[in-house]
């Protein structure tokens, strides 16, 4: 894509791209919020994590022995569901590539259980710091 002088556009855009200003932000929260419902629906592995999770958000702030123990604790459960839904993503996206079974693929569906696998053990040992 060129601009009016004929140069290559440095920015080019796509027909994606959102509006700027508030609407922006309006929008991207939709997005967000679509996000979340879809992985909610589509995604066994993040409503269990939830179902565990958020219970321990709560249950951190009644436990630990100060403000910032809980927040560490509640950010790092928060910290798994972000995973999780970047895993998610990941996957999703293999699956709309090919659902064929292909070396590439599979590799960085096991990359993203990885990430997922660490941010639990993460969170298991930020829990077990702040208690202990």
């Amino acid at each position: 894509m060129s601009n009016p002088t004929g140069t290559p556009d440095p920015t080019p855009t796509t027909a994606f791209k959102s509006r700027p200003g508030f609407a922006r932000i309006w929008q991207a929260a939709r997005y967000s919020r679509d996000g979340l419902i879809a992985a909610f629906r589509h995604e066994a592995a993040f409503r269990q994590e939830l179902a565990i999770g958020v219970p321990l958000m709560a249950l951190a702030w009644w436990i630990a022995p100060g403000r910032w123990e809980a927040l560490a604790m509640t950010l790092s459960i928060v910290a798994v569901l972000v995973v999780e839904l970047l895993n998610s993503a990941v996957e999703a996206l293999a699956d709309a590539v090919s659902l064929e079974t292909h070396p590439l693929i599979k590799r960085a569906k096991d990359i993203g259980s990885a990430a997922v696998m660490l941010s639990i053990a993460g969170a298991a040992l930020v829990w077990i710091v702040a208690l202990v």
